[in-house]
């Protein structure tokens, strides 16, 4: 049998071992071959691209192409600052809306309402059917709502003392 090792590998510091545990013993006992696990501080390029690519072949093995497409809005002040904006995808049918941001003392002026309209109109065009996305109790979920998104999911105390709510709604 194999030997799981797990290791810390730091941008600054080289692998080191960390005390094996009775999980990691039992898991040692399953292996069949020598590997090593190592926790990375910040992850490169090459690592987002093996796990990321590994994990969108097995995807596209199982479900297909996802026509994955970026989808981003951004807001502009006059002297070109960013003053808000809107980060999302559409694939397999579905936008998902990752961030949607305006700054404090534009919040109120139909920006966040604009970028979701424009978000959700590409969406249409991509041939999307539904949208999803997550925010927190001290972030916007009645402005989701009143956009016409509906809880379907909750994390209470995520962070303690707030909510975690993960919204959909039909496009």
């Amino acid at each position: 049998m194999g030997r799981l090792e797990v290791g810390r590998k730091t941008a600054t510091a080289p692998a080191a071992r960390l005390s094996e545990s009775k999980f990691q013993k039992e898991l040692n006992e399953a292996m069949d071959e020598d590997y090593q696990i190592v926790y990375i501080d910040k992850p490169d390029d090459s690592v987002w691209r093996a796990i990321g690519g590994g994990i969108r072949n097995y995807n596209t093995q199982q479900a297909g192409d996802d026509q994955s497409k970026s989808l981003c809005f951004v807001l502009y002040a006059p002297n070109q600052e960013i003053a808000g904006g809107l980060i999302g995808a559409t694939y397999w049918d579905w936008c998902y809306i990752n961030l949607l941001w305006v700054k404090e003392e534009l919040r109120g002026r139909g920006y966040g309402h604009h970028l979701l309209t424009l978000a959700e109109d590409e969406a249409r065009q991509r041939d999307a059917k539904n949208a999803y996305l997550d925010t927190f109790s001290f972030q916007a979920p009645d402005f989701y709502q009143q956009h016409g998104y509906r809880v379907f999911g909750e994390l209470k105390d995520f962070p303690l003392g707030h909510q975690r709510y993960f919204l959909t709604k039909q496009l």
